[in-house]
């Protein structure tokens, strides 16, 4: 049966075989006959049993017809049990299907109805029931067009409301004429049109309301009648479309000021229906052609403002969604990932799409997208949000929910842009040191946003791109990390796995320049995870390519490592820092030029300020008040932007210095109980992997003399 195999064992036993495509249907249909010997061109090999030869007589193919019962009321039960009867037989279905349209028999059993209904004969409207479920079942759309027409879809509708498995009856018909209203924006004055609209909303209800959800059998009795549907709507609107008149008038009246507030919201307004209702043509449009919104898109720069562009407003549209559950704004993102794939991008010789709305897109659009981002990780906010007297650093992330989760979804975007956009993400991630603000957010309360910030991370050490590579090492950027790891404690959680995921794989990879940047710096602290093998691993890499580096210095001849050629290890520093700050271009690798900072970035504290205002104005206050996550008493490393505060030295004598350890040696003598270098700090701001302390012997000699500590970094 097209995309089912159905067959009987014993006398009430059926069983099927359901495929998604026709094509896998009919090869497994060929194979089951070959091993039966039977022709696989027979839809039916399967000998019928007993009883139900006792009941029906299979027809003869050469039979043109089924004999229907005379249409009486006495013979509704009858009618009933054949209707059931042939829809597990296609040639029967076919043949019962011509008999129903050949005698006009539809029309005679909804006379039946309408009897019965007077007379209030339940057992006959039940039968009814039956029969007028199943006629709509044998999926033929001759009989639809009957069934559907003006004269005979209430009677349908009526016969379905006499469920036998139902107390009462439903009242179907009373909402279709009764709570049901057509309301015309615009007069339509083509008959033909309403009509067909009519019938639409009905035949839909039928599928929808009233029909019950179709079984794993009869998923495909009624595709004939969602086909009808679509036929429907596709007439409606190429009607539409042909009306001039109705067309010219809906946008005279769109663009007449006079038109008043009532009479315009029904056309569209900052309304939650009108919007959702906007986002799914949208979202059709870009799913029929997303090179088509992108051109569309690209014409309008050269015309328009950045914050009236169609992609700025949707990323707006998606940042001011007032759900609770962002359900609108996860749309959107979907939307605009599907925009900002490479996958569907064309390239013609005389064009390449990717190249052109790529370099749009990070010019004029991407700034609005990374807003919140940035302004719920800026040094400001970190402040505003501290405990007064607190004297522990937290870098704070967003404790709301709601902007835990559009961050989030940003962060989805943003990792997806990693993946696939090559130079153009990395040129901004370096701009902007995005990095580091995303690692702001390992410090959440919410342990997805943590893990959303974490698998950015881990999309970007993907890569083995040594340009990222040194853009992490040179910005400490593995220190959130580990703190987060260490924060978490003894607890095997998802974050726990997933930072260790993070270091495994580098380790398996051998990523050489950042094994030797945690190794010498963070490997005192992490060295007491013995759970799993990771970091003693890392460590053996270490030094086993520290023993190849030997061995290859002492293969070349010594003249070659006389301190005539030995260069100072100061001078190695500063010709390395020259070189990763060279313009890349000079690698051999084609990168984009800086991203252009336009107006609407300068600007762009006081527009996401009024953007959350309005956000704000809309949504109830979140109420959630989760309790913080708290160190268990594990190695932390925390990192203050203004330690020179907490000691009351001037802030232009101090200066930053990358918390780190002693390197570790290469034979693991390094001590667990190792002083590491610290400050005192007092205020909540911190800039991620920097610290701050006053450059005064006071400092020193109070470090000197404070008692020894467990290894901390920056602390």
């Amino acid at each position: 049966q097209d995309t089912l195999i159905v067959w009987s064992e014993a006398e009430n036993y059926d069983l099927a075989l359901s495929f998604q495509e026709k094509a896998g249907c009919d090869e497994i249909w060929e194979k089951i006959c070959q091993v039966q010997g039977k022709d696989p061109s027979v839809e039916v090999t399967q000998d019928l049993i007993e009883s139900e030869e006792e009941h029906i007589e299979e027809m003869p193919e050469t039979s043109p017809l089924i004999d229907l019962p005379t249409c009486e009321l006495n013979k509704l039960e009858e009618i009933a049990d054949l209707v059931t009867s042939v829809l597990s037989s296609p040639i029967r279905r076919e043949k019962l299907a011509l008999a129903l349209e050949n005698e006009g028999y539809i029309k005679k059993l909804l006379q039946l109805f309408q009897v019965c209904e007077n007379l209030e004969n339940t057992e006959g409207l039940h039968h009814l029931y039956e029969i007028i479920r199943g006629i709509l079942f044998l999926n033929k759309a001759t009989l639809f067009e009957v069934m559907f027409s003006d004269e005979c879809i209430m009677d349908v509708v009526g016969c379905l409301e006499y469920d036998p498995s139902l107390a009462q009856p439903k009242r179907h018909r009373e909402f279709l004429t009764k709570t049901a209203k057509f309301k015309e924006v615009i007069p339509i004055t083509d008959s033909e049109l309403r009509q067909k609209i009519h019938q639409t909303y009905r035949v839909q209800y039928i599928q929808d309301i009233i029909l019950p959800t179709p079984s794993v059998f009869e998923e495909n009795f009624l595709s004939t009648l969602t086909s009808f549907i679509f036929f429907n709507k596709v007439e409606i609107v190429s009607m539409l479309q042909e009306d001039e008149k109705f067309l010219s008038e809906v946008f005279a009246q769109l663009t007449d000021e006079a038109t008043d507030d009532d009479k315009r919201c029904e056309l569209g307004m900052d309304d939650l229906q009108v919007r959702s209702a906007a986002t799914d043509i949208f979202s059709y449009l870009v799913e029929f052609s997303p090179s088509m919104v992108r051109e569309f898109v690209m014409q309008e720069a050269q015309q328009s403002d950045d914050d009236i562009l169609l992609i700025n407003v949707v990323i707006e549209q998606m940042i001011c969604d007032t759900d609770p559950e962002l359900g609108g704004a996860v749309q959107l993102m979907g939307l605009l990932r599907t925009l900002i794939d490479p996958e569907n991008m064309l390239a013609t010789a005389n064009k390449t799409e990717k190249s052109e709305f790529l370099n749009f897109f990070y010019n004029h659009c991407m700034h609005v997208l990374t807003a919140p981002l940035l302004a719920n990780t800026s040094e400001d906010k970190c402040e505003k949000d501290a405990v007064v007297g607190s004297t522990k650093s937290n870098t704070i992330c967003p404790d709301n929910y709601q902007t835990a989760q559009l961050l989030a979804l940003i962060l989805e975007l943003l990792t997806f842009c990693v993946e696939h956009h090559t130079y153009h993400i990395k040129n901004y991630i370096m701009n902007k040191d995005l990095l580091r603000r995303v690692l702001v957010l390992m410090n959440s309360k919410h342990t997805f946003l943590a893990l959303c910030a974490l698998r950015f991370m881990r999309r970007i050490i993907g890569l083995k791109d040594e340009f990222y590579n040194r853009y992490i090492t040179k910005g400490n950027l593995f220190e959130p990390v580990i703190n987060a790891l260490l924060d978490n404690g003894t607890r095997y959680n998802l974050l726990n796995s997933a930072v260790i995921e993070l270091f495994e794989f580098i380790r398996v990879e051998d990523i050489k320049s950042l094994i030797a940047h945690i190794v010498e710096n963070f490997y005192n602290a992490l060295e007491s995870i013995e759970y799993v093998q990771t970091f003693k691993g890392l460590k053996t890499k270490y030094e086993q390519e520290k023993d190849r580096q030997n061995q290859k210095l002492n293969s070349v001849p010594s003249i070659l490592r006389s301190n005539r050629f030995r260069r100072d290890a100061r001078a190695l520093e500063e010709d390395e820092e020259m070189w990763f700050n060279e313009d890349e271009e000079e690698e051999g690798e084609a990168v984009v030029p800086p991203v252009e900072k336009s107006k609407q970035e300068d600007d762009f504290p006081d527009s996401y300020e009024k953007f959350m205002e309005t956000k704000k104005a809309k949504e109830s206050e979140d109420k959630e008040n989760l309790p913080k996550r708290t160190s268990a008493g594990g190695f932390k490393f925390t990192f203050s932007h203004s330690a020179s505060a907490a000691n009351g030295a001037n802030g232009a004598n101090s200066k930053s210095v990358a918390a780190q350890t002693s390197p570790a040696s290469s034979n693991g003598s390094s001590s667990k109980n190792t002083t590491l270098t610290t400050a005192v700090t007092a205020t909540k701001g911190s800039l991620v992997g920097l610290v701050d302390y006053p450059d005064d012997e006071d400092d020193d000699e109070e470090e000197e003399t404070s008692p020894r500590k467990r290894p901390r970094l920056g602390s």
